[in-house]
C-alpha cells in the first residue's frame, strides 16, 4: 500500500471513529430511548411502548416526561399537569389549573371506556398527604399518569423536582403500528 492510500484509509478510519463518537454522546446525552412499564399512562402509552426522549427540553403543561421514582429509584413516564406556581384540582372530572377549566382531550377515549362515573375523582393539593404546598413550588412539576384510577403519580409521592427529570418524550418508535410524535 503506498503512503497516499495509507493516508485516505487512516482518514476514512479517523472520521468513522469520531462520527460513531458523536452518535454515541447524542445518544448518550441528548436522545434518550426509554420504555413504558406498567398500565399507569394507557390509553396513550401501553406497557413495553418505546420512546425517545429529549433531555434538553424544558417541560411545558401537559408535556409527557420521563423521571427517577421518588419511591424506587424506577423510571417513571407521567403527564405534566401543574408548573411552578400552579394550583390544581379535580371537580366532577374538570381539570382545573389556576381556577381555570383545562380540556385533556388524550383522555377522551379512556373517559369513553371508564367503568366508574369519574376517571378523576375530585382533589385538591389539601386533598393528600404527600402534597406539601398550596402551590406547585419553584422547580417543581405536578404529575398525573394518563390512567388516572390506576398510577402512582405526584398525588401519592408528591411533586417532581426539575433535577429529577430525566428528559421530555417526542416519539414513540414501537410498536411499529403507533410510530411517530405524541
Amino acid at each position: 500500500m503506498n503512503k497516499l492510500n495509507r493516508k485516505k484509509v487512516f482518514r476514512t478510519a479517523a472520521e468513522f471513529v469520531l462520527l460513531i463518537g458523536f452518535v454515541l454522546v447524542l445518544r448518550h446525552f441528548v436522545f434518550n430511548p426509554v420504555e413504558v412499564s406498567g398500565t399507569s399512562m394507557e390509553p396513550n402509552y401501553q406497557d413495553a411502548d418505546r420512546l425517545w426522549q429529549a433531555t434538553f427540553i424544558k417541560p411545558s403543561r401537559f408535556d409527557v416526561i420521563t423521571f427517577e421514582s421518588p419511591r424506587n429509584g424506577k423510571s417513571l413516564v407521567k403527564r405534566v399537569i401543574g408548573l411552578p406556581g400552579d394550583t390544581v384540582y379535580y371537580e366532577n372530572d374538570q381539570l382545573y389549573i389556576n381556577n381555570t377549566p383545562f380540556d385533556e382531550p388524550y383522555l377522551d377515549e379512556f373517559k369513553e371506556a371508564a367503568e366508574t362515573e369519574l376517571l378523576t375523582e375530585d382533589f385538591t393539593f389539601d386533598t393528600y398527604p404527600a402534597i406539601t404546598s398550596a402551590t406547585v413550588p419553584e422547580d417543581s412539576y405536578f404529575v398525573l399518569g394518563d390512567n388516572r384510577q390506576n398510577t402512582d403519580d405526584s398525588r401519592y409521592f408528591g411533586f417532581v423536582n426539575k433535577k429529577d427529570i430525566t428528559g421530555v418524550v417526542f416519539f414513540r418508535f414501537f410498536p411499529l403500528e403507533k410510530i411517530g410524535a405524541p
